[in-house]
């Protein structure tokens, strides 16, 4: 019963950090302040960059013996599989009314590789990995969701900015971070059938996380000439990541 417990808190919390920051639409009147977006953008980025390297390259390349293959062949085919997605989301938003609505899909698609790195590190605990107990796979969640907060409030906030009722804005806020806890149980289902594949997945999410944050995060952490801002929220990120990942 408390591996079930333990699995399903770590599947959801991530999703509920994006719901929790979704509420923001009914505190804050307005889109969300252009001087906090690269602050908000430059702590995801880092929580997202320290958990692919300590919560998920580092147990694949330990859970291969030391061999590198797995964990820089799962990396590659991760920063791939975005690069592709990339090309398919022009044609996706083509019927896009604005900006905000391609945000929203943009946030949605992006948290797909956040759900996929929980996914992995709850399968890794469930099969009884040395590298990624209960307690590691605890951190890398609780570090998704903190990072997922803003992101609620990004796609939330600019919507009831555009005149969209303050509870659908809410609602569309929260499904963006629904997908999450679907990939998590997608990459529960694929490991399932190989334990052999945990390594490359490990890998795999790693790649994705990474790509989204130096495609997406690092660009708005700079923008409106915040680089300063957007720096100093990237190395509390990281560093918070890190203090979780020792302190779990």
């Amino acid at each position: 019963m408390t591996r079930l417990i333990t699995a399903v808190t770590v599947a959801l919390l991530p999703f509920i950090g994006t719901s929790l920051g979704a509420l923001a639409v009914f505190f804050v009147k307005g889109g969300l302040n252009h001087r906090l977006k690269p602050v908000l953008s430059g702590l995801s980025a880092g929580i997202m960059t320290a958990a692919s390297i300590f919560s998920l390259l580092l147990p694949a390349i330990e859970w291969s013996a030391g061999r590198a293959l797995p964990a820089v062949s799962g990396f590659l085919i991760g920063v791939l599989a975005m690069l592709l997605l990339d090309e398919v989301l022009p044609r996706l938003t083509t019927a896009a009314r604005d900006r905000t609505d391609l945000l929203v899909l943009a946030v949605t698609l992006h948290n797909l590789p956040e759900g996929m790195a929980v996914g992995v590190a709850l399968s890794a605990f469930l099969v009884g990995s040395p590298f990624m107990g209960a307690a590691a796979a605890l951190a890398l969640s609780v570090g998704v969701a903190v990072q997922n907060v803003p992101e609620g409030a990004i796609v939330s906030l600019p919507l009831a900015s555009k005149g969209m009722a303050r509870r659908r804005a809410f609602i569309l806020g929260v499904l963006s971070g629904a997908v999450e806890p679907l990939g998590a149980l997608f990459t529960l289902w694929l490991v399932s059938f190989v334990t052999a594949l945990l390594p490359y997945v490990l890998a795999l999410a790693a790649g994705a996380m990474i790509y989204v944050v130096v495609r997406e995060l690092i660009p708005e952490s700079l923008e409106n000439g915040a680089g300063a801002w957007g720096v100093t929220a990237f190395s509390l990120g990281f560093a918070l990541m890190m203090l979780l990942d020792v302190a779990l």
